[in-house]
């Protein structure tokens, strides 16, 4: 068999193969693999040291071999050298129109690594990543997987079907100390999807929400998981969340396309800016920050350590940026869109998208403001 299982396979740590190769649509497998290779190959010591990234779109295979036939630094006996590519993006496209060449391979790359894979570095592991819609007809696809499995082991990223994903649940439970029940294990999926990434972020967090208790079952799967409702209210939060103008338009576009309800959308950033309001009036109450994060986010709690973190650090940023004014101006203009769009034949999708254009218009230009104002009194 050609291909390897980046989720099963073994790495000898006293010879491991000279190059990993993976290429496909689920790039967390590689990134998983990755983990493993590190730990097995490189001390604690030397982490950072010897092991390195490359992004192919920056990059020529010719100093990329040239790192990878760099001996190690110190500590460890092993090199890692990943090399990355995505495929398929508008970055990437646009990337090419200027002539990076990552799509085509010339003659000369193709020689440098055939003669590197001719006699590789004794102390170097290459892994090279290619992901996206990656055709087995791709030129570095090609290339790869003509070499000798003696020196190239190579595996396609391909996205796991639901039995197999209930199975890799399973095992990264157990690395917990831990097992679900099937109805759990069923419905997590149908909660987050099959995005890996997420789901074994989700993973982390049932096993630390559940302590000392071995088995996890539905109600564990509903109270942790279970408020991540929709991919509207987690893009269009995370988005408000970051002020990213741009992700959250996107995502006002997708909800409409897919039949989203103008109410539920409006309901969404209504609930948003209404906690942060109550927030700000707390605070001026003189309120305890840990107190009203409990009150108004019961979901987060604080035994899920760096997702708490994460939350009530971004949370509170955004609390404290905006004034009362500006929140209060938000919902009335929310207030105003719901009225219209219950009252005329307004288009529902138009006026939320200028909301939003209009609030991070005002608060990119608010940030300028604070920023000219410190840096003239510095």
């Amino acid at each position: 068999m050609r291909g390897i299982n980046p989720l099963t396979v073994e790495v000898n740590k006293d010879q491991p193969a000279p190059c990993y190769f993976f290429y496909g649509e689920e790039e967390y497998l590689a990134e998983l693999f990755l983990r493993r290779l590190e730990r097995t190959l490189i001390t604690p010591d030397a982490q950072g040291f010897n092991s390195e990234r490359f992004d192919l779109a920056g990059m020529r295979w010719a100093d990329i071999i040239d790192t990878a036939r760099t001996a190690p630094f110190f500590f460890s006996p092993w090199r890692i050298v990943v090399v990355t590519s995505v495929e398929n993006s508008r970055e990437r496209k646009e990337t090419r129109a200027h002539g990076d060449g990552s799509r085509k391979l010339s003659s000369m790359d193709e020689k440098i690594l055939r003669e590197y894979f001719h006699s590789p570095a004794s102390r170097t592991v290459l892994m090279v990543v290619m992901t996206g819609q990656v055709k087995k007809t791709h030129p570095l696809v090609k290339l790869f997987l003509s070499l000798p499995k003696s020196k190239v082991q190579s595996g396609e990223l391909k996205p796991l079907k639901p039995d197999a994903l209930q199975d890799w649940m399973a095992r990264r439970l157990a690395a917990s100390g831990k097992s679900a029940t099937p109805a759990a294990l069923s419905r997590l999926e149908e909660i987050v999807g099959s995005n890996l990434r997420r789901i074994d972020q989700e993973l982390e967090k049932i096993a630390v929400f559940t302590a000392e208790r071995k088995m996890i079952d539905l109600d564990d799967v509903h109270e942790v998981c279970d408020w991540t409702r929709s991919f509207v209210e987690w893009d269009l939060t995370d988005a408000l969340k970051k002020g990213d103008a741009r992700q959250s338009l996107l995502t006002l576009k997708r909800a409409f396309q897919e039949g989203e309800k103008p109410e539920n959308v409006l309901r969404i950033l209504a609930n948003f800016f209404r906690d942060l309001l109550l927030a700000a009036l707390w605070l001026r109450e003189g309120r305890d920050r840990k107190d009203i994060f409990s009150e108004l986010k019961p979901q987060i709690k604080e035994t899920f350590i760096k997702l708490y973190a994460d939350e009530f650090r971004a949370f509170f940023s955004l609390v404290d940026s905006l004034s009362l004014e500006e929140l209060n101006r938000v919902i009335r203009g929310l207030e105003r869109i719901d009225l219209s769009i219950k009252t005329s034949d307004a288009d529902a999708h138009g006026l939320i998208e200028m909301f939003l254009l209009e609030y991070f218009g005002r608060k990119n230009r608010a940030g300028k403001r604070r920023d000219t104002s410190w840096k003239g009194s510095d």
